[in-house]
Parts: C-alpha cells; sequence; structure tokens
C-alpha cells in the first residue's frame, strides 16, 4: 500500500499501525466509543448543543451555592427601581444596571437574573429527578417484558397501554390537590411548601412517562434475547438478575442515552407549562413557568421581563433537543456518517 507523504500514519482518518513487517501497512480498528466520538466531534450543531446542556446543568446545580454566597439574590426587593405609576420599571428592560443586567420585576423590584437562573435549577431538578424516575422503571420494566415473553410480557405491555391512555397534563391538573396533601404529610411539610409540589410533579411526570421508553428497551430485548451471548449465559446456569444487568443492559445504554436527551425536554416544557397555568410551584420559590405566567401582564409594558424568561425556556429546551437528535445520528451505524 503506498502512503502519500504527510499521511504515514492516517488513511481516511483511520489509524495505522507502520510496526508489521514486510512493507506491510495495518490499520488498526476502532471501537464503537471512538466512532461515536468521532461522528460526534464531526457534528458542530450537536456540540454546540453539548456545551449548552452541560453550562446549563452545572449552572442550575450550582446556584443554591451563588444564594448562599450573595452571589444571587432572588428574593431581595428593590422598590425604589420600579415607577410609582403602576410599579413598572421604566424602559425595554427596567432597572438594567451591573448589579441587575437583566433588569428587575415590576412591583417587587426582584433582581430578574437572579430570578431566571434559581427558576432553571428548579426547573431542571423536577426534569431531571423525572427523567431519571422514567428511565429507571422504564428499564426495568422493558426487560422483564422482553425477556419473560409469554403471560408477563401480556400483561405488562397491556399495563404499559393503560398508562398511555391517561393525558399527563390532565392527571397533574386532576390529581394535584389530594397528592400534594398526602406528600405533604409524609414529608412532615405544609401543603404551601415547595417540596411537596415539586416531589409531586416528579412523581406523576416520571410515572407517565416511563411506558415511552420501557416499550423501546422492550423491542430491543426482544431481538437480543436470542443471541449466542443470552444463550450462552443461560446454557451455563446464569440467573435472569445476571443476564439482565450483566449481558442485555450493556447492549441497551445507546437508546438509554438518546432518550434520555429526548424525554428531558419535554419534562421541562411540562413543568414550565404548569407554572405557567399557575399550577406549578408556589411563589415565592422561581420557576421558570411561574415566571413566564407573571410576564404576560407586563408584556407591552417591560417587554424585558417577558423576553428574557421565554428566550431561556426556548434555549433551554432546544438544547436538549438538538443533543438528542445528534446522539441518535452518531450512534445510528445507517445515519451514512463514517
Amino acid at each position: 500500500m503506498t502512503v502519500a507523504p504527510g499521511q504515514e500514519d492516517l488513511i481516511e482518518g483511520v489509524p495505522l499501525d507502520l510496526s508489521a513487517t514486510d512493507g506491510a501497512v495495518a490499520i488498526k480498528g476502532r471501537s464503537p466509543w471512538q466512532i461515536f466520538g468521532a461522528r460526534l466531534r464531526r457534528d458542530k450543531v450537536t456540540m454546540i448543543a453539548l456545551v449548552l446542556s452541560i453550562l446549563f446543568l452545572v449552572v442550575g446545580a450550582i446556584s443554591p451555592l451563588l444564594v448562599r454566597w450573595g452571589l444571587l439574590k432572588p428574593d431581595d426587593q428593590h422598590p425604589d427601581l420600579v415607577q410609582d405609576l403602576g410599579s413598572i420599571p421604566g424602559g425595554f428592560a427596567g432597572g438594567m444596571s451591573g448589579s441587575h443586567p437583566l433588569g428587575v420585576e415590576p412591583g417587587t423590584g426582584r433582581d430578574l437574573f437572579s430570578r431566571i437562573i434559581t427558576g432553571m435549577t428548579t426547573s431542571l431538578l423536577v426534569a431531571v429527578l423525572a427523567t431519571l424516575f422514567a428511565i429507571i422503571l422504564g428499564t426495568a420494566i422493558g426487560l422483564i417484558s422482553g425477556f419473560s415473553g409469554g403471560v408477563v410480557d401480556t400483561i405488562l405491555s397491556r399495563f404499559m397501554d393503560l398508562v398511555l391512555s391517561f393525558p399527563s397534563t390532565l392527571m397533574l391538573l386532576s390529581l394535584q390537590a389530594v397528592l400534594v396533601h398526602r406528600i405533604a404529610v409524609v414529608m412532615g411539610q405544609a401543603d404551601s411548601a415547595p417540596g411537596p409540589k415539586i416531589a409531586f410533579m416528579i412523581i406523576v411526570l416520571g410515572f407517565f412517562g416511563w411506558p415511552f421508553f420501557a416499550r423501546i428497551i422492550r423491542g430491543q430485548v426482544l431481538s437480543l434475547r436470542e443471541r449466542e451471548f443470552v444463550e450462552a449465559a443461560r446454557s451455563l446456569g446464569a440467573r435472569r438478575g445476571r443476564i439482565y444487568v450483566k449481558e442485555l443492559l450493556p447492549h441497551l445504554w445507546a437508546p438509554i442515552l438518546v432518550y434520555t436527551t429526548l424525554i428531558m425536554p419535554q419534562f421541562i416544557s411540562a413543568e414550565a407549562a404548569l407554572g405557567f397555568l399557575g399550577v406549578g410551584i408556589n411563589p415565592p420559590t422561581a420557576s421558570l413557568g411561574a415566571i413566564l405566567n407573571d410576564s404576560v401582564s407586563y408584556a407591552l409594558a417591560d417587554p424585558a421581563y417577558f423576553l428574557f424568561p421565554g428566550l431561556t425556556v426556548v434555549i433551554l429546551v432546544l438544547a436538549f433537543n438538538l443533543l438528542g437528535d445528534g446522539l441518535r445520528d452518531a450512534l445510528d451505524p445507517k445515519s451514512g456518517r463514517s
């Protein structure tokens, strides 16, 4: 094989092993993770979405520390920064200054930047925990259903269909009063405290979100259970738990990873929608939906109060959606990418 100058160690993006004897050039194979990483790095849009998603998660995770250290002050009111007439700050972003880069809220004069960051933390907390709930429950039931077959598969499949028949938004609205009170009693908190409402949204969103993922896992397991490595494990007397964890689960990381990034923006949107409807987290705890709900009344008088939280929700949801699409393409061997 003739190698062009400057390309002695690389041909068509594949690393070469030039230590072979007799003038032969041995081509090193690439692992699935290496192929996945190479595809992902070529997709600039997905890389930007990945950076933004990580940035949002990091900022959301450290915002409670920033509040404790006094760098963010979401509850401090500044009545001197709002006008007496209607308590609306003047200008496009009223009250904008070095201390308040996005201005302040009408009426209260609270820092809008701090409210958005802490509100994003609340929305991400609900979305991340609800996603983990849905992924863990969906993976477990999908594994059991697909591998067991027969009566067990039929019962679990019909249970998935039953759960899918209920609209999650309607269930969130109708079950809120009863379940929030029950959760508050268990947690030893008042019904108006943020903890019971957050726990309620996590449980309901996760419960009504797992069947979609369980169906995907079940379909994958139905094909994997007939593979040779599963038959070999069975012949060696491996228990079902070991087959689930050691044999099947490592082959399911791709759909788990992709579905995680695709379901998270759905839960972020759901939490924002509930807050917008006025049934989300109770004030003064900030959430993106609650801020949007309050900002609608000031959309014309104070456009920045409506624009900045709305853009935050759009960018947050779009970043995770683009990341999910990019991961799905990078993990698909039939996508046409090398």
